[in-house]
């Protein structure tokens, strides 16, 4: 919407006697400079289908959304229309749009795929999409949507895990049935079958109706954390990707200490950003956390992760969830940082990232060392994510995941030979013995045995031992204590983050610093 559209709305809304409720004070220069940021980086939230029913059902619910948004910097919101078998109310949705483009937000739709129809055999959440009423009504819902909304968010449910008879009888005869039209999958096993699934359903059943519908319409697919089982439940993140839009990146992390949420090192947000991100390209709009599970500082790590990662948008999922337990003292964590975020995201933004190659391939399988890059990332080496054989690496890194690439084993000799520091794990250092010679003076084996959270019990010295190779073909050195991230850019600018519940001195290229607990430094050249 236009800025005098805006303008029209806004005494429309007036004239009927709705009330705006303005920000003043620190959230009106808040606010102010969130508006003038919003193209280097914006943070946006979501409010569900049924928080949309329970909160912005009628204008006063509608004039405290405004005014939190406004309050936490947020200049877009997303108006979910369905989740987990409930359809929000088209005047609901309809009145709530309006009100929030009169208020001078940005606002795009939602769908989250969960209890749309069939269950699965597996997470009671997720459907079973070999089923055809079940995809009839997933296009329905996308349909109704794109009538009310020009782009559209896709929750990270946008998957399956059933394995029903019908599911199976379809995997092991290598056919996808849409509609009415049936098409080959490339073999038998579950992920050859939930892949090929989840593109057709995506490009028939989600994306060309929603666009007949609405030819304006653009629709983002939202990527789930856990990379390393992509393939598992039908995500192909390749093909997707070129299908969409654009794509979108899940950043929530937790303290790994604190298993309660599945342990997640921080520094899983920057790794899944970058790696998704070079996938992407310019497809790729933001990331997405949550509130779940942290504490403040927590929290505010996400965010960090998610600019570092060169994010451009930062989505706080969501409205609701925000207002009640963890929620309000996380926002205003976040408040009490948002500038600071804003600024160290123009300087990302400008900056080309730098460091040690970490190589994955989409739909790679980790063997014995799931999401060992997020660990190997808290020990201090500056990684750069890449989906890509790293042919022009001045260092590198090669875990099992590497296997997935047929022609592995010549392109890693080659770039033995070349005689840059190359790290790779025991575990592929298993899986390649005597068709890789490693025994070299520039490779070295990393041991992880099985455990990558074992990596985070490293001292310092072996640490420091660790990253001395690695770092001096990119003219930089690092002494640090375990779980300090550090992140390296082209012009010679640094970031460095403690992690720890204690305060960190580290040497970076010779020169101390000291750096409290859960903090971070930085210097922009």
């Amino acid at each position: 919407m236009t800025r005098s559209a805006r303008i029209g709305a806004t005494w429309f809304l007036l004239a009927w006697g709705v009330s705006i409720a303005w920000p003043a004070g620190e959230s009106a220069e808040l606010w102010k400079s969130a508006r003038a940021k919003q193209d280097i980086h914006r943070f946006s939230t979501i409010i569900t289908a049924q928080q949309v029913r329970d909160h912005l059902a009628t204008d006063e619910g509608i004039d405290s959304a405004i005014q939190w948004c406004r309050e936490t910097a947020v200049t877009k919101v997303y108006i979910e229309a369905f989740r987990s078998g409930y359809r929000a109310s088209r005047d609901t949705l309809q009145h709530a749009k309006e009100r929030f483009l009169a208020a001078g937000f940005d606002v795009s739709g939602c769908v989250t795929t969960t209890i749309v129809g069939k269950k699965s055999t597996g997470w009671n959440l997720i459907s079973c999409y070999t089923d055809r009423g079940t995809q009839d009504r997933l296009q329905e819902i996308f349909e109704y949507t794109a009538a009310l909304f020009d782009e559209i968010m896709i929750d990270d449910f946008w998957f399956t895990d059933c394995q029903c008879s019908d599911c199976d009888a379809a995997r092991r005869s290598r056919t996808v049935t849409i509609g009415e039209r049936t098409y080959p999958v490339p073999g038998d096993t579950w992920e050859d079958y939930r892949c090929e699934l989840m593109v057709r359903l995506s490009r028939e059943r989600i994306l060309a109706p929603a666009k007949r519908v609405n030819p304006r319409a653009k629709l983002i697919i939202k990527y789930p954390k856990w990379y390393d089982r992509f393939q598992d439940r039908g995500y192909d993140v390749v093909r997707e990707t070129k299908a969409f839009d654009r794509i979108w990146v899940g950043t929530e992390t937790r303290d790994y200490d604190d298993r309660r949420w599945g342990g997640t090192p921080q520094y899983e947000g920057y790794f899944i950003m970058r790696w998704l991100g070079g996938i992407g390209g310019d497809k790729c709009g933001g990331g997405w956390f949550d509130p779940y599970g942290t504490t403040e500082q927590t929290y505010v790590e996400q965010a960090r992760q998610t600019v570092l990662g060169g994010a451009r948008e930062s989505l706080l999922f969501c409205y609701g969830s925000l207002l009640k337990d963890t929620g309000p003292a996380n926002v205003r964590a976040l408040r009490a940082c948002t500038a600071e975020l804003f600024r160290v995201a123009e300087h990302v933004g400008r900056r080309r990232v730098i460091g040690v190659a970490a190589y994955k391939p989409p739909s790679s399988r980790p063997g014995s060392e799931p999401y060992v890059f997020d660990f190997v990332g808290m020990l201090g080496l500056p990684l750069v994510p890449c989906h890509e054989f790293p042919e022009d690496a001045k260092a590198a890194l090669f875990s099992v995941h590497a296997v997935k690439d047929p022609k592995l084993p010549e392109k890693l000799a080659t770039l033995i030979r070349r005689g840059i520091p190359i790290l790779v794990t025991d575990g592929l250092a298993r899986a390649l013995d005597g068709r890789v010679q490693l025994d070299t003076a520039n490779v070295r084996v990393l041991r992880v045995q099985g455990e990558p959270k074992r990596l985070l019990d490293l001292p310092q010295a072996a640490l420091d031992a660790l990253r001395q190779p690695l770092l001096k073909p990119l003219g930089r050195s690092f002494r640090a204590p375990n779980r300090v991230g550090l992140y390296l850019f082209a012009d010679g600018s640094w970031v460095v983050e403690n992690f720890n519940d204690k305060p960190a001195t580290v040497e970076l290229d010779g020169r101390t610093i000291r750096i409290g607990p859960r903090a971070w430094r930085y210097q922009w050249q």
